[in-house]
């Protein structure tokens, strides 16, 4: 415990630095032009086809027209934005997860490592093609069991656990992988990873209800058309600056994990015994005159 709360403190300050608030703009940008381009693509498609399917809803008409008889009107006009927000939210946590993963993590390690470990010998147990393919995959299967797990959300306090938990473990195999990919072996990973799995798993969960904030900010931005244009940059950017907190978090933890296992094997080493020269050998090479 004393070592999950050090490296969270540890990485809360160092996402105050101005250097990781520069680093976070490339992550930011990325997002926030592609959700751009893909928001001018497809965005009035998307909310007529959701305003079109809500309207031939019985239900949906049958609670428009009792709301319309209580002087409230437009809940289709209401519904339709959230429900497409909502529907590309994952594709942005994801995005934001893996632009995170590529543009910074290396950096803020190589940063924690300099600052915190700079004895730390690199193995080199992971590379950027092995952690791209193990990101991809990783991603893969949390997006498979959010889909699987979409009817549970229905129960309500289950719609409160299950994401959190998905996008917690993604967080966790991402960014766990990529704060020991220079510095631990292949072995020294899967070590690290069996003995602190529900510590590592719990900065995830963390991190993903702190996820939650930026959905907040997105729903209000739908609310407040107004404010809209700077509510939705201001959500992306808080999903980045979220995921580059347990990227500080995860090499904070990793790292010092490392260092301690290391110490651990070193302490547990036999000592190396130097046998004394025989007698018999002392005949075989007398020393040399002086």
């Amino acid at each position: 415990m004393t070592l999950l709360l050090d490296s969270f403190w540890r990485a809360m300050l160092d996402c105050l630095r101005p250097r990781v608030m520069l680093l976070s703009l490339a992550p930011l940008l990325l997002t926030a032009v592609l959700s751009y381009l893909l928001g001018s693509l497809y965005w009035d498609a998307s909310l007529a086809w959701v305003r079109a399917s809500l309207e031939a809803s019985s239900i949906v008409s049958l609670v428009s027209g009792w709301m319309q008889t209580m002087g409230l009107s437009g809940v289709t006009a209401f519904l339709a934005p959230l429900i497409v927000i909502f529907a590309v939210m994952p594709a942005v946590v994801v995005l934001s997860l893996l632009s995170v993963a590529l543009l910074m993590t290396p950096a803020l390690t190589s940063m924690v490592a300099a600052k915190r470990f700079p004895a730390l010998q690199r193995r080199e147990g992971g590379s950027l093609a092995l952690g791209l393919i193990w990101a991809l995959f990783s991603t893969l299967l949390a997006l498979l069991a959010l889909v699987i797990s979409i009817p549970l959300w229905f129960i309500p306090p289950l719609i409160l656990v299950l994401p959190p938990l998905i996008w917690g473990w993604l967080t966790y195999r991402v960014m766990a992988f990529d704060a020991l990919a220079s510095h631990a072996s292949h072995e020294e990973r899967r070590e690290l990873f069996r003995r602190h799995r529900l510590r590592l798993l719990g900065i995830g969960v963390f991190c993903g209800y702190l996820g939650a904030a930026p959905s907040v900010i997105w729903a209000s931005g739908v609310l407040f058309a107004a404010a809209f244009v700077v509510l939705v940059p201001l959500g992306i950017w808080l999903y980045t600056w979220v995921f580059a907190l347990s990227s500080a978090w995860f090499a904070h933890y990793c790292l010092a994990a490392l260092q301690a296992l290391r110490d651990e094997r070193q302490e547990l080493k036999p000592p190396v015994i130097h046998a004394l020269p025989s007698d018999h050998d002392a005949r075989l090479h007398p020393p040399p005159d002086l």
